[in-house]
């Protein structure tokens, strides 16, 4: 259930919840009134007496009557003993008629005093209010007035001291204000009970609604949700999340008050293996041919992996980002329709992965992006047409081109943002070969700070220096004066020294072939190019291996420590300033099938990324060997000026008894 939907959710539970307390508030309110009318009716009659007589006026009471005797003064005739002559009368009940007055009528009080003169002429009403006195003999009065149509009799005793006055309704009798309050009530008392049976019904529609909302789900819709490719982007990232959490190795209960013991990591000498990465469903029965680590963040490593041949359906080539905290499955995967035999992250753009395939397509895939190339090159002769195993990012953050080469002899300079066609092409071309000039190019390195001069490594064993443009003393292209002869098979890797430390040492080199041999040797000035054929021989080789040695790096901050890989599955680590004849640590990694890469770690060195037949990728830590001493730099320059100084002894001892090594092989 989304955010969104789970806050409608809770307004609606809120606004139930004020709905039925409104509700009961009220229940409340009319039970406590109802209570208060049950205990003291006479207040509810006397609220409408007085209501009534603020309607029809103080006047029109006839209680005072019901108080008061007859006659309000001693000796004060009766009412019914007063005869009015003339055209005029009062009748028993106190009502006052004349025949100019028909229209007219007046309502007096029993209390009323009436003031007739003896001419007739004039007639005085006097009112006054008449105080209860206590009457101790009642008298009774027949009185018979011509002038009125029929007798009235009139009798006063204790239980009738008056009658009741039948007046003409003037205004709105009582009766009507009753029924009308009453009908006023009534129809409160239906708005009310009509509100609360449409609040009712909102509060069971709103049931309704919750209840439609929380209610289980059914297997279409279940099936929906789970293949909406938002719910699918959502559990990936997420599960990420999860399990770099719980591949965190940190001790959450360590006790800083006890003495720290040296774990096995840290002593001299030892390497351990961090971890190996593997993913049955991605690099099930593929193979690891090149391996890269981020530039950026150091826990991320890339490795490019050959075709599955028990996986049709699979895209052929595929690319996977290995991430340090999440061990069961890669960060990134990346598709490829062919082989991809080399790999290299964008050491300016933290997002971009390069791949070079066997089918000569130059291949750029984005981590922002899903597991296809945003851009790649067309297969035409403009570019490569033969596979790429070697490739570089060489410039700066603002001018930087990728250069890569292909086995029959071709070199391109693309830029990272424009794939349609490389900006230069080199065709390395050598005369002296029989068959064919090309120069099959099986493994290419630039020296640090170097974007113009490159040395390639070629499967008949040389190793040839090139130009990318036209300098001094030399053209474009393959210099085929220098030639760095020792291999006596394909050259696996060339690598060349990096530039740290006090001292100098980027004209070195290692190259490593087919011939079981790893050579040490010294680039040729580039302001001294040969004009003649020359063979440059190696400075030293390492002859420890017993099957092909497929790849040498440089440590990147050591300067005498470098690592080799081979086809018996050894990880050999040499350090020349220890020894020169054995590596100072060999382990055999996983099951022993050959390994085919070694990528150290850009920012110290102090991981090793190894790789081959078996599609694991093994990270070790090497510990405190990538911690290099201050007298390594000087050491290394003796440890070089004895290479040297033996004159061709190295070399003798480097290409004769490879030569006998590599026959015996086979």
């Amino acid at each position: 259930m989304s955010e969104k939907r789970r806050a409608e959710i809770e307004a609606k539970r809120a606004k139930l919840a004020e709905l039925r307390k409104a509700r009961a508030d009220r229940q409340k309110a009319d039970a406590e009134r109802r209570a208060s009318e049950g205990g003291g009716p006479s207040v509810a009659r006397r609220d409408v007496d007085d209501l009534v007589s603020a309607l029809i006026g103080p006047g029109s009471r006839v209680d005072s009557a019901v108080d008061s005797p007859v006659s309000s003064v001693p000796g004060t005739p009766a009412l019914g003993q007063i005869g009015l002559p003339g055209p005029s009368a009062l009748s028993l009940s106190g009502r006052l008629s004349r025949q100019s007055d028909v229209t007219s009528d007046t309502r007096l009080s029993m209390g009323t005093t009436l003031i007739h003169s003896q001419n007739g002429a004039t007639e005085n009403v006097i009112e006054r209010e008449m105080t209860p006195r206590i009457v101790p003999d009642l008298i009774d009065i027949e009185q018979e007035l011509f002038e009125l149509p029929q007798k009235e009799r009139v009798i006063y005793n204790k239980e009738v001291q008056t009658m009741e006055i039948e007046t003409e309704p003037v205004g709105v009798s009582e009766e009507e204000i009753r029924e009308r309050i009453m009908r006023e009530r009534e129809a409160a008392e239906a708005e009310r009970i009509a509100h609360e049976q449409e609040l009712e019904a909102e509060s069971q529609q709103l049931d309704e609604e919750i209840a439609q909302e929380i209610r289980e789900m059914t297997e279409e819709e279940k099936l929906s949700i789970f293949s909406a490719p938002e719910f699918l982007d959502f559990v990936e990232q997420s599960t990420k999340i999860i399990q770099r959490a719980l591949n965190d190795n940190y001790d959450y209960i360590r006790d800083y008050t006890i003495g720290a013991e040296s774990g096995p990591e840290a002593s001299e000498g030892r390497i351990k293996c961090v971890c190996a990465f593997y993913d049955e469903r991605y690099t099930k029965n593929r193979s690891i041919t090149d391996i890269d680590w981020s530039p950026k963040y150091p826990e991320l490593s890339c490795a490019s992996y050959n075709k599955n041949p028990a996986a049709l359906n699979e895209p052929d080539g595929i690319v996977a980002v290995w991430n340090l905290h999440l061990l069961e499955r890669p960060e990134f995967v990346f598709h490829s329709q062919s082989d991809v035999l080399s790999v290299t992250f964008s050491p300016f753009h933290s997002n971009l992965v390069f791949g070079g395939t066997y089918s000569g397509q130059i291949l750029l895939w984005d981590t922002r992006s899903k597991h296809l190339p945003v851009l790649k090159t067309p297969l035409s002769a403009a570019g490569h047409t033969h596979p790429v195993y070697a490739m570089q990012m060489v410039g700066t953050q603002n001018a930087h081109n990728l250069i890569t080469s292909s086995t029959d002899g071709t070199v391109c300079s693309w830029l990272v943002d424009m794939l349609a066609q490389p900006q230069e092409t080199l065709e390395l071309i050598h005369s002296g070969h029989n068959k064919t000039g090309e120069v099959a190019i099986t493994s290419l390195n630039f020296p640090d700070n170097e974007t113009t001069t490159f040395w390639v490594g070629t499967e008949e064993g040389n190793v040839y220096q090139a130009n990318r443009y036209d300098r001094a003393g030399a053209k474009a292209g393959l210099n085929p004066y220098d030639v760095y002869k020792g291999h006596a098979g394909p050259v696996m890797g060339v690598h060349f020294h990096p530039l740290v430390g006090p001292v100098d040492f980027s004209d070195l080199f290692l190259t490593c072939a087919v011939d079981w041999t790893v050579k040490l040797w010294r680039a040729k000035s580039l302001a001294k190019p040969s004009t003649s054929v020359t063979h440059v021989p190696p400075l030293y080789s390492f002859d420890e291996a017993d099957d092909y040695v497929y790849d040498a790096r440089w440590h990147p901050t050591h300067p005498a420590l470098f690592g080799t890989v081979d086809g018996a599955g050894k990880f050999d680590i040499w350090n020349l300033n220890h020894d020169t004849e054995v590596p100072v640590v060999s382990t055999t990694v996983g099951s022993g099938r050959a390994l085919n890469k070694l990528r150290w770690e850009r920012k110290d060195g102090r991981r090793a990324a190894v790789g081959g037949s078996d599609g694991r990728l093994y990270i070790y830590d090497i510990g405190d060997m990538a911690l290099p001493r201050e007298s390594e730099w000087t050491d290394m320059q003796r440890t070089v000026a004895n290479m040297t100084g033996g004159g061709g002894g190295a070399y003798a001892n480097g290409v004769g008894d490879d030569s006998a090594r590599v026959m015996a092989g086979r």
